[in-house]
């Protein structure tokens, strides 16, 4: 094999500012631009033949480079027109690529030995080989499964944590057969993991992964940036180093350091520079042509080309870019990240976690303390599924707000209309503001409907009318926090293409704002609740409901559904007892927890004025729980069965079609089923996969295990009130009691077991639960679901905190109890183990 494709299109958005003017693969590590490392490896397992893929500045890369031979090798390059994914920019490739070649990216750092990489591929007859590595923390990439010989059996892209079914991830390096260019369509958008190697396992062609134990880490964000650096200078990572070593320390041709001057543990100083007395360098990487005076301390720092350092100036864990200026006794903190050509003044002062995009200049003796500390905090995703969660008014608030406003704005078209809600919260209102602001800044006319639920949002967002909406709430999950939500112009939550394009000019500052004329307005609609209550009496046997005549009692907990579900309910003449009936933030109870449910009241009126129904709505008006005529509370888990049952019971008329519930749900729904001609899909265990499932038109109802539920015809999201509405319904057209069908139903049981696990151990943990269960019967949606006959058991890692999540069940609690413990002791020696 002579033959390399490396991908040099990236923006390095992650890597800003120190990318503003350069590539990603040209950012220097040990002063040595990464792609120059990637040639390197390829020449030394006599790869000579280079294609390079070019997109962002190419012209720095071709100049650098030029034909290859001041490198020992051919290279020749191609030019992308537009981003037609991974796979299809290597097409682009075709006309030079005639034999076996290898995929490598020119922005990561590995020494992986190609050559055993390639004699595996050989041994297998493989098709395509893909190079796979061991990491603590596979979050942030692809996930790749294989059978005993390597053959690979499944692909998950940039999976949630219920996916990390092993630590075993997708390098990016691919060796493939010249024969699979043929696969890929020419100038479209094509994806090697989404795409092409998910095609060849369906046509069954031989796709192997070939575990390696080389170094290997993804430059994907400055702290990583700062990591490889230090990894390369101690040797972790071996690279040809041109460069001679006196002691510890790498020296480059012409420099000077004075007598007086220390170095300690690793030190790499490049070409002409020149270095004054009384200084202390540590673990430090200096570029050539560098000036650094007397007495300059410099601790874990990066220095590229051509800056210079005043005297006694202090420098901590940061990097600096080209033709920088650092004033004299200037004292720059840790972890701040300066581009090229800035000037620091005299005596000044940067506080930590600071960036300078290029060509900055801070005063002499400024202090400069505006700390971008909440984009360190999005350093790794900005996004949960649509959501973005963060600390109130600490790492989201108004600055933040509105520059996530305009980077919504980039990533929709200009001129377009947006959607705006909220919850009450006076944190909420703040940030609707200002992300409303930052909208209309980029042209975005904005319609706010203030105070309202996000059901209703969904339903105005039907009407066709915008391009997209937002709401902004407490968090149901961590009060403390802030939730920021974004929808597309169906009302779905946003796709994960558009996520990652507004995180790109989020990072990116690539805000283009339009002229004053051409600011968007902020408009306020009046009839929203009006279409909403239109549609929720339209789609339910609103007749069945009034001839039942319902007393029920309606525990509001202060949240939105006040504000609108007493008309819907007087239309349909229930007599109805309100409790917390009105809107008051500082009051938000968390999402229901029905298993600890505070509120003995409700089941008092309940028995008393014989009320024959009990609803408590969360919030935010998504979820509910439920209490009967007996003043009995019923588990989520429980409740879903029992809505599963109306459902089925009162669709016999719709058969065939399918419903779905998350992998957490018992099996009772499964039994239930039984009866009836409808098929069930288990799903994530989370709402966006909810939203998910309702795509396909025979899926007519899922179910969460929260107190969630969707009903098609209505909304493709969970609406508290209209499962109220409908549950009325189900129930006046079955002529039974929520107790009758409790009662009749299998019962099954659920024991959950929380174990901590740290976030670096998830897919360790999960990759030894997948070996361990090789030979059971497993389900793999959402974490893995292991049976043992009739009993199972769930372990799922948990989203948002470091910890898996044990649900064992069965017909039997002693048993149920059994099997969660007896994974909890497994999960517990697996954490002890070296």
């Amino acid at each position: 094999m002579e033959e390399a494709v490396i991908m040099a299109g990236g923006f390095g958005t992650r890597l800003r500012p120190l990318t503003m003017d350069i590539p990603k693969p040209m950012v220097p590590i040990l002063n040595v631009p990464m792609m120059e490392h990637i040639v390197n490896l390829l020449k030394n397992h006599n790869i000579t033949k280079i294609v390079s893929v070019l997109y962002f500045h190419p012209d720095i890369i071709t100049t650098y480079f030029e034909d290859g031979s001041r490198f020992g090798v051919d290279m020749k390059y191609v030019q992308a027109q537009a981003d037609y994914g991974t796979a299809g920019a290597v097409r682009n490739a075709y006309e030079y690529l005639k034999s076996r070649f290898i995929v490598i990216s020119g922005d990561v750092l590995t020494d992986f030995d190609i050559t055993k990489a390639l004699e595996f591929h050989k041994e297998k007859n493989s098709a395509a080989t893909i190079l796979l590595t061991r990491v603590p923390d596979p979050l942030q990439f692809g996930i790749v499964m294989t059978d005993s010989d390597g053959r690979i059996t499944r692909f998950l892209e940039k999976p949630s944590w219920g996916q990390v079914f092993s630590d075993t991830i997708n390098t990016g390096i691919y060796i493939l057969d010249a024969s699979v260019l043929d696969l890929i369509p020419y100038q479209e958008e094509f994806d090697f993991s989404k795409d092409l190697f998910p095609l060849m396992l369906r046509l069954k062609m031989p796709l192997y992964g070939y575990i390696t134990s080389g170094y290997w880490r993804d430059i994907g964000n400055l702290n990583e940036y700062q990591a490889g650096q230090l990894d390369a200078l101690h040797g972790k990572v071996k690279l040809n180093m041109d460069i001679s070593k006196k002691e510890n320390h790498f020296i480059g041709r012409n420099s000077t350091i004075a007598s007086t001057t220390k170095l300690h543990n690793t030190v790499l100083i490049g070409n002409d520079t020149k270095i004054g007395n009384h200084c202390e360098i540590t673990d430090s990487v200096i570029g050539s042509n560098v000036v650094i005076g007397n007495g300059v301390r410099l601790t874990g720092v990066t220095l590229w080309d051509q800056t210079q350092i005043g005297d006694l100036a202090e420098l901590t864990d940061d990097v600096i870019g080209k033709q920088c200026n650092i004033g004299m006794k200037a004292t720059i903190e840790e972890n701040v990240f300066i581009a090229d050509q800035c000037s620091i003044g005299d005596k000044a002062h940067l506080s930590a976690n600071i960036k300078l995009w290029p060509q900055k200049h801070i005063a002499d003796g400024a202090t400069l303390s505006r700390s971008l500390v909440q984009e360190e905090t999005w350093q790794k995703e900005l996004f949960t599924d649509a959501r973005i969660s963060g600390i109130s008014n600490i790492e989201i608030h108004p600055e933040f707000g509105a520059k996530l406003g305009s980077a919504i704005g980039m990533a929709f078209e200009k001129n377009s209309s947006f959607l705006a809600s909220r919850d009450p919260d006076k944190v909420s209102r703040i940030m609707k503001r200002s992300i409303t602001s930052g909208l209309s800044t980029v042209g975005i006319n904005v319609n706010d409907l203030q105070i309202i639920s996000i059901p209703q949002t969904r339903q105005e967002l039907r009407t066709g009318r915008y391009a997209g909406g937002i709401h902004v709430r407490r968090s149901p999950r961590n009060p403390q926090n802030i939730d920021i939500i974004i929808f597309n112009k169906e009302g779905r939550d946003i796709q994960t293409s558009r996520a990652k394009t507004i995180e790109r000019y989020f990072f990116g500052e690539e805000i283009k704002r339009v002229s004053a004329e051409n600011v968007g307005n902020i408009n306020y609609p009046e009839r929203t609740s009006e279409i909403y209550t239109n549609r929720f009496l339209e789609t339910l046997e609103t007749v069945a409901i009034l001839e039942r005549r319902y007393k029920i009692l309606i525990d509001y907990s202060f949240g939105l559904a006040s504000t609108i579900f007493p008309q819907i309910l007087g239309n349909l003449r229930t007599d109805v007892l309100s409790l917390n009936n009105y809107v008051d933030a500082s009051r938000f109870k968390s999402e229901p927890n029905v298993e600890e449910h505070p509120d003995d009241n409700c089941a008092k009126i309940m028995r008393s004025l014989g009320y024959e129904l009990g609803f408590w709505m969360e919030p935010g008006a998504e979820k509910i729980a439920l209490i009967d005529e007996r003043g009995v509370w019923y588990s989520s888990m429980r409740l879903l069965s029992i809505v599963t049952k109306l459902f089925l019971e009162t669709n016999r008329h719709r058969e065939p079609y399918k419903i779905a519930v998350s992998i957490a749900a018992s099996k009772e729904i499964e039994i239930i089923a039984k009866n009836y001609n409808v098929n069930v899909e288990r799903i994530k265990n989370s709402h966006s996969a909810m939203m998910e499932a309702t795509r396909p038109n025979d899926v007519l109802f899922v179910g969460g295990v929260y107190g969630g539920f969707i009903f098609s015809d209505f909304l493709f999201a969970s609406d508290g009130m209209y499962s109220v509405g409908k549950i009325l319904e189900m129930l006046a057209l079955t002529k039974m009691k929520i107790s009758e069908i409790d009662a009749m139903l299998p019962r099954r049981v659920q024991h959950f077991i929380e174990v901590p696990c740290p976030w670096d151990y998830k897919g360790t943990i999960m990759r030894r639960a997948m070996e361990h269960t090789d030979q059971f019967e497993r389900q793999l949606v959402d974490g893995i679901k292991i049976f043992a006959g009739l009993d199972s058991v769930l372990l799922l890692p948990a989203k948002e905190k470091g910890a898996f999540s044990i649900i064992g069940e069965s017909e039997v609690y002693e048993n149920a109890v059994f099997i969660a413990e007896s994974y909890n002791t497994l999960i517990r020696t697996w954490l002890d183990e070296p």
